[in-house]
């Protein structure tokens, strides 16, 4: 196998291979620090590295499976598998800068609970993940670490605001990564990189505080393969004695599903109100296509949803998210990225008045979505509007125009088909590739399941992968870097 395969290389194969004896963690880890060497310049996905603390623990973890083989040692569910995380959550005594000036040199003395999870179940985190500041954008650059590109396409962003996780993807630098998801952060990079990302139920994985207290805010695994984000969901998620809004008991996703055939799948093109790119949607028609091919019944439906459904989304993110950019701003503006001034202006504005519209809006949203998915196993709908926006699209400067129409609600997010699924907080969305536009950089398509129904959109999604073959295997299927 060479190098760049092993890059490449799914996390799910890479375990079965350790296990075997067949391939070591030091070797895989190496061949991705060197992989990161080539292609870290162009693309920018890493913010800190640490790389020969990894390789050191990909040396004990190689022991291990030694041992093992001896009847001896156990291992853990990621055991020496590289594990790439956004630099937002905290790892204690390592740095965690938010992707800001403010915390350049911010080094926590605890660890998150599902960056804990991840070091216990023998994951090693080699990288931290680029974020936009907070984490309140959705491309990926910051005056602290420059420009995130998409390895598809370098003039274009890889999504955001786990951006960092889904372009160290796609460029083959890990084979798991991290995000989070608030307006669609992790779903947004999945669908511009052409990776797989998952919006879980809120609750079901843990959170920080105040955050795990805010009902659109999820925690959750970026992967290449289904398969792999369900093995890293598996670790992620399960109650937490730190958050009070995590879920019992811990749902474990299984590794294998039945056929979807004879399932009915809803779809809508444009939510009832986006402006949607013609690659998207013939993409998504396409990804529609597969579906029927596998026997389930894909019918059109109408959500009866208006463009309130993002603006709903976007004061309620204003209200909570935007003022504490606010609170920021207000002592540390002149260290600031324009584009979280300008988020902050728009929450500082935001009353509660506002707020309960948007609750109001979101009654409504699911008094027509909730029977639909009754009637239908799962609904499909294109993840982004547009492919990607530039790579350093900043609103207070630049326009997004879809199909050479100016994207006029919040433009941050505007492009995006993910802020409503927030709003639907509880039902559980995976996002997979369906496709890559005339300029390179791929598509996506969401697959939104019943409240809490999470092993729903994986049969869905795995099936799919299956009938296209999946997305990284060969050489002709991935970035040219």
């Amino acid at each position: 196998m060479s190098d760049l395969d092993l890059c490449y290389l799914p996390a799910t194969e890479a375990l079965a291979l350790f296990r075997a004896r067949k391939l070591s963690p030091v070797e895989l880890m190496q061949a991705l620090i060197n992989r990161a060497g080539t292609v870290n310049k162009k693309v920018n996905a890493f913010t800190f590295t640490h790389f020969d603390e990894a390789l050191a623990a990909a040396r004990k973890a190689e022991a291990k499976y030694a041992q093992g083989a001896r009847g001896g040692g156990r291992v853990g569910a990621l055991e020496g598998l590289p594990v790439a995380v956004k630099d937002e959550s905290w790892i204690k005594g390592k740095p965690t800068s938010y992707g800001s000036l403010i915390y350049k040199d911010f080094v926590p003395d605890v660890t998150s609970p599902n960056n804990e999870r991840i070091l216990k179940a023998g994951g090693i985190v080699h990288a931290r993940t680029a974020t936009p500041e907070f984490s309140c954008s959705s491309v990926t650059h910051t005056r602290l670490w420059g420009v995130t590109r998409n390895p598809w396409n370098l003039k274009f962003t890889p999504g955001g605001s786990s951006g960092g996780s889904a372009a160290s993807l796609a460029s083959g630098t890990t084979p798991i990564a991290t995000g989070s998801d608030i307006g669609g952060s992790i779903r947004i990079p999945a669908s511009c990189s052409g990776v797989v990302g998952y919006k879980p139920p809120y609750g079901r994985n843990p959170d920080d505080p105040p955050f795990n207290l805010d009902p659109y805010c999820h925690t959750g695994p970026l992967a290449r393969t289904v398969a792999d984000a369900i093995l890293l969901q598996n670790v992620m998620c399960g109650p937490s004695p730190t958050d009070i809004a995590s879920l019992r008991p811990k749902l474990r996703l299984p590794t294998q599903f039945k056929p979807i055939k004879g399932w009915r799948i809803a779809y809508s093109i444009d939510l009832g109100f986006y402006n949607v790119d013609k690659d998207v949607v013939a993409n998504t028609k396409a990804a529609l296509d597969v579906f029927r091919s596998l026997g389930a019944t894909v019918e059109e439906v109408d959500l009866g949803w208006t463009i309130d459904a993002l603006k709903a989304g976007v004061t309620h993110l204003n209200h909570l998210f935007g003022n504490l950019m606010a609170g920021y701003v207000k002592k540390h503006r002149k260290l600031m990225t324009p584009y979280a001034v300008d988020f902050a202006k728009h929450g500082s504005k935001s009353t509660p008045a506002d707020f309960l519209w948007s609750m109001e809006v979101a009654t409504k949203m699911y008094a027509t979505l909730g029977p639909i998915l009754e009637k239908y196993d799962v609904l499909v709908c294109p993840t982004n509007a547009l492919p990607a926006a530039r790579a350093d699209f900043d609103p207070t400067l630049h326009d997004v125009r879809i199909n050479g129409k100016k994207v006029e609600t919040w433009p941050v997010i505007g492009w995006c088909m993910t802020t409503p699924f927030n709003t639907m907080s509880r039902c559980p969305v995976l996002s997979v590739p369906s496709g890559r536009a005339g300029n390179g950089v791929p598509t996506g398509i969401q697959i939104v399941g019943r409240t809490y129904c999470d092993a729903d959109v994986f049969r869905a999604g795995m099936a799919f992968e299956a009938a296209v073959g999946g997305w990284y295997g060969k050489p002709a299927t991935r970035p040219a870097l």
